[in-house]
């Protein structure tokens, strides 16, 4: 199980949990991937899990949604603007320990960064890691504040008892600027957490064959063979609880 949060918004994070997704297809692992708030689209209009399996294109996935907003904000404001319910810990957990039941692999995917809020009583993508007992996947840009904002957000996971499993580049550049550059040679020291990966822009609009390739080409030095229990055991420790 993994939880897969960002820095913020836009930085890749679907993106990233497909090329896992598709990852551990590859490896015979049967994968689902959650999403517990979508916002910004309209009801009907394919949403990022739709994304997710139309990039991963072939093998045992399953993709679930649970609530969508039609605003483009935080989860906790669109769902109080539409009226419409709140995801909770109960519903959320449940979601996870159902798909748990019948796959290798849950890949949930947060809405903005890690602490943004899906309900007004403060829950945040950090709770849902927790009521879980995951560890994390924290993707980030490589703008001027890409160390900060990584570092940060790796601090409060550790805060909270929880594990950052890696750092991911959501989105490379083709002409990296010096923050850029920067950014890739710092980021494991800075975020204290190595860096598990990085996808170069524009992944979003492959096919899924070439997809998988690139995925393949820019996870699996590290991931290669994680989705194995005892290797996946080897790379992080369980959360306290």
């Amino acid at each position: 199980m993994l939880v897969v949060t960002g820095t913020g918004t836009g930085v890749g994070k679907t993106v990233v949990v497909a090329g896992v997704a598709a990852l551990a297809v590859a490896e015979g692992r049967r994968v689902a991937v959650l999403k517990p708030a979508q916002t910004g689209l309209p009801q009907g209009a394919p949403g990022d899990v739709h994304e997710v399996r139309r990039l991963v294109g072939a093998g045992a996935l399953t993709v679930r949604e649970l609530h969508r907003y039609p605003d483009p904000l935080a989860p906790q404001t669109a769902a109080r603007r539409s009226g419409w319910p709140e995801p909770g810990h109960a519903e959320v957990a449940a979601a996870v320990s159902a798909l748990a039941a019948e796959h290798d692999l849950v890949l949930v995917e947060g809405t903005g960064g890690l602490l943004s809020r899906f309900r007004a009583d403060g829950m945040t993508v950090a709770d849902v890691a927790w009521a879980v007992s995951a560890p994390a996947l924290v993707v980030t840009g490589t703008g001027l504040d890409a160390l900060s904002t990584t570092a940060l957000t790796t601090e409060v996971l550790v805060h909270r008892g929880l594990e950052p499993l890696g750092v991911v580049i959501g989105r490379w550049p083709a002409d990296p600027d010096l923050a850029a550059r920067c950014a890739l040679a710092d980021l494991p020291e800075c975020a204290g957490t190595p860096l598990a990966g990085v996808l170069p822009e524009g992944m979003a609009g492959l096919a899924p064959a070439e997809f998988r390739a690139v995925a393949r080409e820019s996870l699996s030095p590290w991931f290669g063979g994680v989705f194995d229990p005892e290797v996946f055991a080897a790379k992080h420790h369980e959360p306290g609880r």
